[in-house]
């Protein structure tokens, strides 16, 4: 699968820098080109000489080459390469990436990339466990950088835990994957026509005051935009103050309140193959709407809520065989359980889970962190990815039954 492509190999200084020469060889070997930049102390772990050897190319590390006074280009070098693998990542390199600090010839490769990014951290355990780390990984996620998951074991500092870089075969295994996967990919969803569900909804109290959520309708819009880009036929119905997509070939149909999308549900998805239910649909709305603005008042004001319709279970009752149904969960605790019950009563064919306890998870964020749970028992749980990436987890699900 790496015959002929173009890898971008990023060095940082750290004791795991020795396992890039493996990499280099195996790439090599799978028929891949490979360009090695080094950030200056990464020469201090290994050589480039070594390198140059294993890749047979010079290795870049400075801006400019101080003999002959040639400019290292870090924007050829972001758009010849088909794959950025950055192994090992150390956390300061991370910290600089998330921060866009360019102070190297690697950083600023890195900004000026245009093709997938791969990282491969490298770290002490506590290091790995900061919350700052943490944060970093949040937002080089949400940009779209792809995380190779440590290993967890005896460190450098003699500290036993996660943070080690995983081996260089596993690496190499994960990029002949991608390209595997982006070349026998097939369009099953081309023609099928999808039914999307996103954000919030608002209740009304009177005309100003309403109820709703902190749904920001990213994750529907997600899924919605990659669905598209698959071929599907997708119509967005999102609640107030949603993102919009920016993919072409969706149809939108803006709601307000839980009534209203569940009117447009109900008239849409008899003709659709597959419903993702990912709107956080409020469950309670005033017994009275109010038509004139409340004042402010000395006595306390009572609202009296009542239920809203539920319109995944009104779906549920009208689906019919070769019909999907998907939909989502979002728990706080005893998930596995609370989602497994929602996903009965509701006829759904999987159900996404969320927990309110993953940081990066969740309203507001640009990463999500989902487990998914089909009706045959089976449990898939995923790491922290980009809603984007996410989207295209879930919708490879869906792919499953519509073989």
């Amino acid at each position: 699968m790496l015959k002929g492509k173009k890898i971008l190999l990023g060095i940082t200084g750290s004791i795991a820098a020795y396992k890039a020469a493996t990499i280099t060889r195996l790439l090599v070997k799978q028929g891949a080109e490979v360009q090695v930049v080094m950030t200056p102390l990464a020469k201090e772990f290994i050589t480039p000489l070594t390198m140059a050897t294993l890749s047979k190319k010079p290795i870049l590390i400075d801006f400019f080459d101080p003999e002959s006074g040639d400019w290292n280009s870090h924007i050829d070098l972001g758009t010849w390469a088909d794959l950025f693998l950055i192994a090992p990542a150390t956390a300061n390199t991370l910290a600089k990436m998330a921060h866009g600090i360019a102070d190297n010839l690697l950083l600023t490769t890195y900004l000026s990339a245009r093709c997938p990014v791969f990282i491969a951290p490298a770290m002490d355990r506590d290091m790995f466990n900061h919350p700052a780390t943490t944060k970093n990984f949040e937002i080089l996620t949400s940009n779209g950088s792809r995380f190779i998951d440590v290993g967890s074991g005896e460190l450098a500092s003699g500290l036993i835990g996660e943070g080690r870089m995983e081996e260089p075969e596993k690496i190499v295994e994960i990029i002949s994957d991608y390209f595997g996967s982006k070349k026998k990919r097939k369009p099953i969803l081309k023609g099928k026509k999808f039914l999307i569900t996103a954000g919030p909804t608002y209740e009304a109290i009177d005309p100003v005051r309403f109820i709703g959520n902190h749904s920001t309708g990213k994750m529907g819009v997600a899924l919605a935009e990659i669905a598209a880009e698959l071929g599907a036929k997708v119509t967005l119905v999102p609640g107030p103050g949603s993102v919009l997509p920016s993919g072409k070939g969706i149809d939108i149909i803006p709601v307000v309140s839980a009534s209203e999308m569940k009117e447009a549900c109900m008239n849409i998805f008899p003709q659709c193959d597959c419903a993702i239910m990912a709107a956080a649909v409020s469950d309670f709305k005033p017994e009275k709407i109010h038509d004139q603005k409340v004042k402010r008042g000395e006595k306390d004001w009572v609202i009296r809520l009542k239920p809203t319709d539920d319109i995944a279970f009104s779906l549920g009752k009208i689906k019919k065989r070769g019909q999907l149904l998907i939909g989502f969960a979002l728990e706080s605790r005893d998930e596995i359980q609370n989602a497994r019950k929602k996903m009965e009563k509701k006829n759904f064919d999987f159900i996404v889970l969320n927990s309110l306890a993953d940081p990066g998870a969740g309203f507001g964020y640009d990463t999500n962190k989902i487990s998914i749970l089909d009706r045959d028992n089976n449990i898939l749980h995923f790491e922290l990815k980009s809603k984007k990436d996410v989207a295209k987890d879930i919708l490879k699900k869906v792919e499953e039954y519509l073989v």
